[in-house]
């Protein structure tokens, strides 16, 4: 079992930076793939970025590519996206999960087994 808590969301200005953290629990977290998604008022939750469990790879929506980076310290047992020149398209609730075969990436929510509760960003103009 992992259990996952986001952190680090709140209101920002356009073209804002700031980090969310996920902070994982249990012995095996440093085997799980990790992901972050997001879901936006009257849309469907969307992938955003994802890490495999040795961290060496990574891969991302094109909406954010080259301004968000995933990345993970297993010694603190956290994942954390890095976001950069936020837009207003960019509010959302962003959650994070975690698969356990941690090899592979994936942009799809049905291969992750466990979630977050989400953490509201919400971007202002």
């Amino acid at each position: 079992q992992v259990q996952l808590v986001e952190s680090g969301g709140g209101l920002v200005q356009a073209g804002g930076s700031p980090r969310l953290s996920c902070a994982g629990s249990g012995r095996t977290f440093s085997y799980y793939g990790m992901g972050w998604f997001r879901q936006a008022p009257g849309k469907e939750r969307e992938f955003v970025a994802a890490i495999t469990w040795s961290g060496r790879s990574t891969t991302y929506a094109d909406a954010v590519k080259g301004r968000f980076t995933i990345s993970r310290d297993d010694a603190k047992i956290t994942v954390y996206l890095q976001m950069n020149s936020l837009n207003p398209e960019d509010t959302a609730v962003y959650y994070c999960a975690a698969r356990a075969n941690g090899a592979r990436l994936t942009g799809r929510s049905d291969d992750y087994d466990y979630w977050g509760q989400g953490t509201q960003v919400t971007v202002s103009s």
